[in-house]
């Protein structure tokens, strides 16, 4: 089992810095999915309300909690409202929680901005103080979004989640996002949606895997552990999910670095 490196938040608590995405994780597929997750050493999941799994996550994890493979305490769960849902927050949440079947999230994030982010983060806030939430994040959020939504909360959030990688790599937005304080977490960081290949078989990523006699995801996502980054890669096969957590053993050079750098065009997958 791999012991996966955490990074400390904001609010001094602690999250690892690789964790399983489940956007396209359902029903029985996605139990199965964390349960080898957990055996292999992840402990940070990340659902959705708009993935429609939150039951099957917490279907896995209280099974693995209940056969004695993992502590709930070890656990990071994420999950996140969408914008749809910010009106009326506190319901919403209630549901989310449910579906989970646990007594607590670890963080909560809201998906992207939109009308009522403000309100629906401070009705968040008091989730905070009840213990129902231990941190509040944001997803989405850029140059634009973010200042003016720090002024207008009391719980500054821990963490900005958002589309990045080689294609799309916010060499500007990173490190403003990270000089308030916040971790970025990277969401597609192989590309998503059909994109995939076309990241992990250019020539520059391909070179540099056979240089390091790694898998291209795993120079692509440690490119982002090294930018301070953290990642929540999806997928449901054991040997894949293995070497996405196989960051820590080797390290890319600052010509490396630069190499990757080079592949910026400003591609954006999705919408967000």
């Amino acid at each position: 089992m791999s012991i996966v490196p955490t990074v400390t938040l904001n609010n001094g608590l602690t999250m690892p810095q690789v964790g399983l995405g489940t956007w396209s994780l359902r029903g029985a597929q996605c139990q199965r999915a964390l349960r080898t997750a957990i055996e292999l050493g992840y402990r940070l999941f990340d659902s959705a309300t708009f993935y429609e799994n939150e039951e099957a996550v917490g279907q896995a994890l209280r099974d693995a909690i209940a056969a004695g493979e993992v502590k709930r305490d070890e656990l990071f769960v994420v999950t996140k409202l969408y914008p749809n849902e910010f009106h009326h927050a506190k319901s919403a949440f209630d549901r989310s929680l449910k579906r989970l079947g646990l007594e607590y999230v670890d963080l909560v994030l809201l998906h992207h901005p939109g009308a009522g982010d403000v309100a629906a983060y401070q009705v968040l806030e008091q989730e905070v103080a009840r213990g129902r939430i231990k941190s509040l994040g944001l997803s989405n959020f850029y140059r634009k979004e973010l200042p003016p939504f720090l002024k207008q909360v009391n719980l500054k959030p821990v963490l900005d989640q958002n589309e990045i990688h080689p294609f799309y790599q916010e060499q500007d937005v990173v490190p403003f996002i990270q000089e308030q304080g916040l971790v970025v977490q990277a969401w597609y960081p192989l590309g998503g949606r059909g994109h995939t290949g076309e990241i992990l078989g250019h020539p520059v990523i391909s070179a540099l895997a056979r240089k390091h006699g790694k898998t291209s995801a795993q120079i692509v996502l440690r490119w982002l552990v090294q930018r301070g980054i953290t990642v929540v890669p999806g997928s449901t096969s054991a040997e894949h999910m293995a070497q996405n957590l196989d960051l820590f053993s080797f390290a890319l050079e600052p010509e490396d670095m630069s190499a990757i750098a080079t592949l910026d065009c400003g591609r954006k997958f999705d919408w967000y």
